[in-house]
C-alpha cells in the first residue's frame, strides 16, 4: 500500500489537513495519475513573482534578516536585489534567489574579517619582520645597509597601523553594541507579544513603555553616533548586493551598475570595438537590439506579430 492510500481516508474523513507544494512535472508523475487522490486536493497555481513583487516580499522579510544578521538592511539594497537577480542569475526563481542574494550580502557584512588596510599592512610588516631575522645573520655592507632600511620602515609601518588598529576597535565595539542591543529588543519584543496573548496586561505595558523605549533609545543613540569616515559599516547597501551578485556571475560589478538605457546607449561602439571589419552587420545588429527593446517593428511596414520572438539571431564568423 503507498503513501496515497494511507492518507485517501483519513482526507475523506476531515482527520488529517495536508498542503503540499511540488512543481508541475512532479505532480503529473505522481498525483495525477490516481484520480481518487487527486481529487481531494484543490489545484492552487503559483506563479513567480515579479520583481515589484519581489521587493514587497523583501521588505516583509527585512526586520527579520536584520534581527538575525545584526546588520540593517537599506531599502535600496532589496531593490537591486530583486533587479539583479532577475536580470543575472539565472536557473532559479523569484524570490528565491533574491532572498539568498541578501542573506549572503549581510553575512559579508557581518565582519568576519579585519578591514583590507589593516590586514595589508601587517602582512607587510610580517614580510619586514621575516626579512629582519634574516638580515641580522648577515655581516656586510650591503646587508647592513638593507637592515637599517627593514628597520626604518618597520617603524613606520608600525606608528601607522596602532592608530588604524584603535580606531577599528572602537568601532567594533560599537556595532557589537549595536547588535546586542538588537537582540535585546528583538526578545522583548517576544516577551511582550507573548504577554499580552496571556492576558498579562500589566507585563505587556511596562514592556512596551518601559524597557523596549530604553533599548531603542539607546539604540538610536549609538546609531546616531557615527564618523563620516568609517572603516567597518553595519549596514547593507546596493554595493554589496551588486558585489554578491558580481561573485556568483562573474560579471564585473561596474557593468551591473549600469542600468537598461545606459548599455543600450553605447551598444553599437561597443560592438564596434570588439567585432572589426563588419561595421555594417554590428549597425544592423545594434539597430536590431535597440527596436527589439523599444518593441518597434523590424520596418515601418511590418508590425510585430510575435514580441516575444527576437528580431534578430545573428552569427558572426571569422573569415
Amino acid at each position: 500500500m503507498d503513501v496515497a492510500n494511507l492518507f485517501k481516508p483519513m482526507l475523506t474523513r476531515g482527520h488529517l489537513r495536508c498542503i503540499g507544494a511540488t512543481t508541475v512535472e512532479e505532480y503529473r508523475k505522481y498525483v495525477e495519475k490516481d484520480v481518487a487522490f487527486e481529487r481531494r486536493f484543490q489545484q492552487v497555481y503559483v506563479v513567480e513573482p515579479s520583481v515589484a513583487d519581489t521587493i514587497s516580499i523583501l521588505r516583509g522579510l527585512k526586520e527579520k534578516y536584520e534581527g538575525h544578521q545584526g546588520v540593517r538592511i537599506q531599502d535600496r539594497a532589496l531593490m537591486v536585489a530583486a533587479q539583479l537577480s532577475s536580470r543575472c542569475i539565472t536557473g532559479r526563481h523569484l524570490p528565491d534567489k533574491a532572498i539568498d542574494l541578501v542573506d549572503e550580502a549581510c553575512a559579508i557584512v557581518q565582519l568576519n574579517s579585519q578591514p583590507e588596510e589593516i590586514d595589508n599592512l601587517e602582512r607587510r610588516i610580517m614580510q619586514l619582520e621575516i626579512e629582519h631575522h634574516a638580515l641580522e645573520k648577515e655581516k656586510d655592507k650591503a646587508s647592513k645597509a638593507r637592515l637599517d632600511e627593514v628597520k626604518r620602515e618597520l617603524s613606520d609601518l608600525k606608528e601607522k597601523l596602532q592608530p588604524l588598529k584603535m580606531k577599528y576597535q572602537k568601532e567594533k565595539e560599537r556595532i557589537d553594541e549595536i547588535r546586542r542591543l538588537k537582540q535585546k529588543r528583538k526578545e522583548l519584543l517576544f516577551a511582550a507579544e507573548e504577554a499580552q496573548r496571556r492576558f498579562e496586561l500589566a507585563r505587556a505595558a511596562d514592556l512596551r513603555f518601559g524597557a523596549i523605549q530604553e533599548v531603542e533609545a539607546a539604540l538610536a543613540k549609538f546609531e546616531e553616533s557615527t564618523d563620516e569616515n568609517l572603516m567597518l559599516s553595519e549596514a547593507v547597501g546596493p554595493e554589496q548586493i551588486a558585489e554578491v551578485v558580481s561573485r556568483w556571475t562573474g560579471i564585473p560589478v561596474t557593468r551591473l551598475g549600469q542600468n537598461e538605457k545606459e548599455r543600450l546607449i553605447g551598444l553599437a561602439e561597443r560592438l564596434h570595438q570588439r567585432v572589426l571589419g563588419q561595421d555594417q552587420v554590428v549597425s544592423a545588429v545594434a539597430e536590431a537590439v535597440l527596436r527589439s527593446r523599444a518593441e518597434l517593428p523590424p520596418s515601418a511596414q511590418e508590425p510585430v506579430k510575435h514580441p516575444e520572438q527576437s528580431l534578430e539571431s545573428p552569427h558572426f564568423t571569422n573569415v
